[in-house]
């Protein structure tokens, strides 16, 4: 076994350390406190399992001594006999030692399991301990964790950021650094000549009641304020909703615009072959959950028209995190060209969608905040969105983040820290 020795000033530093050089599967042999510095011994994974090899080779010598009785050639009848006999006893006394193997290897794994769930229960008390005595010493770094928190952030990247703020930095300095962070990663398409002006073929799609049929009416607005009716095409691929195409239909004759209703790829191939000479087509797709088996087959329609679709995720302000993680997941397909917010106006925090957008690298085009159509929609700002998203924290007592509680809280990141995800943001 390869036992390594990782020293540091701090925890932190010293399990730093054993990731990098060992990976999330290390197996911690001790830890302890040598002349004010932390000292762990630490195995890799795969140096643990080296422990089964014993129980290979006693396999490996039972199959080698049954080879050894099989006759070389065709023995008498008699002598077959025997030999038969010398086989069959020869394998009763091999399935103690099987048996053996295969209980040794079950209590390896149960093992390594029990030693990987220990780990992380140390992982998790040590970062309960260490962010205990770093908010006596460094109260800002408490302070933007609580902030970020109740903006609705995930802790996971709070922490990320907060280990990345510069040292001695006060708390106002420490907020407008993390806004300026936050800022720099959250990607907007601030211009509209990418919709209005190059114009194209775009597929709102999104779960049901997110807003795609009232954010397209006011994108609808917009173009034809901007071109004028003639060069503007809806189509609608939602059948199943009760009046679905009738809303469209409602906000397609006020505008002057004519809608069509397509049921599947060759409908929206023929209808798109129509509109060649239209500036901009406009899909508003049928609502489906993220879960919903049918999403990867609206998917695949619009990918196989015949035509370029770019598509736009509709991400409702008001979903939670790991709703919205799930949706993108859901809907990312071959890729999105981007994203649109919508219910800006009922969401209670914005931080969820803002750390989902940074995550996934999804571009956001407009901003949607409220019914009327086509005031309610803005084109996206990410100095606005950041400051708006701590102006909307959280101010109800029940779901505040108290001082005692926030070790715990950061003791449960620990896990999340090898996120990739996490890993691309751009600090500097």
């Amino acid at each position: 076994m390869n036992v390594k020795k990782f020293s540091a000033s701090t925890s932190r530093d010293a399990w730093r350390q054993v990731r990098e050089a060992l990976g999330p599967d290390a197996v911690i042999l001790s830890n302890r406190t040598i002349n004010g510095m932390v000292e762990i011994l630490a195995l890799a994974g795969e140096d643990m399992s080296s422990l089964a090899e014993p129980a290979v080779e006693k396999e490996a010598l039972s199959q080698s001594t049954l080879a050894a009785l099989t006759p070389k050639q065709r023995p008498e009848s008699g002598q077959a006999a025997g030999l038969a006999g010398a086989l069959a006893a020869a394998r009763q006394q091999s399935n103690p030692q099987e048996a053996a193997t295969a209980s040794a290897s079950a209590e390896l794994a149960q093992v390594m399991s029990e030693i990987r769930s220990m780990r992380g229960m140390l992982e998790a008390q040590l970062t309960e301990i260490a962010w205990g005595s770093q908010q006596k010493r460094e109260p800002a770094k408490g302070l933007v964790m609580r902030e970020m928190l109740a903006a609705g952030f995930s802790a996971s990247l709070a922490r990320y950021l907060v280990e990345k703020l510069p040292a001695g930095e006060k708390p106002e300095g420490a907020m407008n650094w993390i806004k300026s962070v936050l800022t720099r990663n959250l990607a907007v398409v601030d211009n509209e000549a990418e919709i209005m002006g190059k114009g194209g073929v775009f597929a709102l799609v999104g779960p049901t009641g997110v807003g795609k049929t009232t954010t397209t009416a006011k994108l609808a607005a917009r173009c034809v304020m901007r071109h004028g009716a003639g060069k503007l095409a809806l189509i609608t691929t939602d059948g199943y909703r009760i009046g679905g195409y009738e809303q469209l239909r409602i906000y397609g004759k006020i505008l002057g615009v004519m809608v069509h209703s397509v049921k599947d790829e060759t409908d929206l191939r023929i209808a798109l072959d129509e509109m060649k000479n239209k500036h901009t087509v406009l899909i508003d797709t049928v609502g489906m959950g993220q879960r919903d088996k049918m999403v990867a087959e609206q998917i695949a329609m619009l990918s196989g028209a015949g035509t370029k679709v770019k598509r736009l995720l509709c991400l409702s302000a008001t979903s939670s995190g790991e709703t919205l993680n799930e949706v993108v997941r859901s809907y990312q397909g071959s890729g999105l060209a981007g994203c649109i917010m919508t219910k800006l106006d009922e969401a209670a925090t914005i931080g969820s969608l803002l750390d989902v957008a940074i995550r996934q690298k999804l571009s956001l085009y407009y901003v949607a905040n409220g019914q009327r159509v086509p005031e309610d929609l803005h084109v996206a700002n990410q100095h606005y969105l950041v400051d708006r998203a701590f102006k909307l924290k959280r101010e109800t007592a029940p779901f505040l983040i108290q001082d005692s509680e926030l070790p715990m809280v950061m003791a449960n990141t620990a896990r999340s820290m090898n996120d990739n995800e996490l890993r691309e943001v751009r600090i500097g």
